[in-house]
């Protein structure tokens, strides 16, 4: 039998922040095992990783229809179980994936992700996309086949309904809906949703904080910056630009170890 950890990222409470499954292997598994395993898991992104060399770990995650190019809260939840749960030595970790060379390192309380940056261009916000999220935007960015739109304020971000069918029919992988924060305890607040790559609206996203660090850092003329992402479960991550580079910081802690028997 296999362990599989299950992992709460971007929070320090369980059944909080944005729960991701990692499996541990000792060798590379088949491609189609591991799209079965994250379909049966049903969590966002499940995170398979197996030892290449001396400190360096594969890194793989996968949706529950297919595999993502580049997850943040899926490679904080690796982080955490080797060090948690494999006795791994070491404050860096460092993980090949189809993003490259990501690393990962623990400063105190915290686990820092070097990931690379997105930042996006500005584009003209399409009705159907409008209309699809219910919201005015006041921008709209593109970076690859993501979209970022501001709206006014934080209550908007918040009470946003999107039609998931209508977004779900858009030539767009997901959208970023975000606002500066209203009070004083965080900079920005965002929203995720992806309804084409299974996952309606993801709890806490690393990789779309890969845009928002460097978004709201041209935005409000600082860094670094402290994000909140407002799902029902909610989440912090901490954002530094650093060149082509954004560091996020976020805890994590684990909520169930189980078995796999197949």
């Amino acid at each position: 039998m296999l362990e599989i950890v299950q992992v709460d990222a971007f929070t320090n409470e369980p059944f909080r922040g944005n729960p991701a499954a990692v499996c541990v292997l000792d060798r590379p598994a088949d491609d189609a095992w591991m799209q079965n395993v994250a379909l049966e898991m049903n969590y966002s992104e499940t995170a398979f990783l197996h030892p290449v060399s001396d400190g360096i770990w594969r890194l793989r995650w996968f949706t529950p229809t297919r595999e993502s190019a580049l997850c943040g809260h899926a490679t904080l939840a690796s982080a955490h179980t080797l060090w948690t749960h494999h006795e791994v030595a070491g404050d860096t970790l460092r993980f090949e994936t189809h993003a490259g060379l990501l690393t990962a390192r623990r400063t105190e309380d915290l686990i820092a992700l070097d990931f690379p940056a997105r930042p996006v261009s500005e584009v003209t916000a399409h009705e159907p996309l409008v209309t699809a999220l219910g919201v005015t935007p006041e921008f709209a960015g593109q970076f690859k086949d993501d979209y970022l739109i501001e709206v006014a304020n934080e209550s908007i971000v918040r009470a946003a309904t999107p039609d998931m069918h209508a977004l779900m029919r858009l030539p767009i992988r997901a959208v970023v809906l975000t606002a500066e924060a209203s009070t004083d305890d965080f900079d920005f607040v965002s929203r995720f949703f992806a309804p084409a790559v299974g996952v309606p609206e993801d709890p806490v996203t690393g990789s779309a904080h890969c845009i928002l660090g460097p978004y709201w850092k041209e935005r409000l003329s600082r860094d670094p910056l402290v994000g909140y992402q407002a799902s029902a479960r909610g989440g912090r991550v901490e954002t530094e630009v650093d060149g082509d580079r954004v560091i996020l910081r976020g805890q994590a802690v684990t909520t169930l170890i189980g078995s796999l028997t197949c």
